[in-house]
């Protein structure tokens, strides 16, 4: 099992930045991907962006230039570190692993982004 511990959520005006923190801990393998999920009202969940254990990342088209995921693979821990924020980024952000051919979700954690 294991278990993601998200923070770093919060409210911002547009432009505005936000940096979030998933830890995992349990039985999490040296290969792995961690990353960020997102839900806004009324809308499917879609991914935001990952990062694998060998380095590798992948991005949403509506982030790429704003947001940066990295990852402390020592800690076991993801970061995403969110600029230049925009209204359509308000969701709750969901970390999420994959591990040993499992998948783990985090509780998630609300960003809000006003105009």
């Amino acid at each position: 099992q294991v278990q993601l511990v998200e923070s770093g959520g919060g409210l911002v005006q547009a432009g505005g930045s936000l940096r979030l923190s998933c830890a995992a801990s349990g039985s999490i393998g040296s290969v792995n991907i961690m990353g960020w999920h997102r839900q806004a009202p009324g809308k499917q969940r879609e991914l935001v962006a990952n990062a694998a254990s060998g380095g590798s990342t992948n991005y949403a088209d509506s982030v790429k230039g704003r947001f940066t995921i990295s990852r402390d693979n020592v800690k076991n821990t993801v970061y995403l570190q969110m600029n230049s924020l925009k209204p359509e980024d308000t969701a709750v952000y969901y970390c999420k692993t994959l591990t040993s051919g499992r998948v783990f979700w985090g509780q998630g954690t609300q960003v809000t982004v006003s105009s």
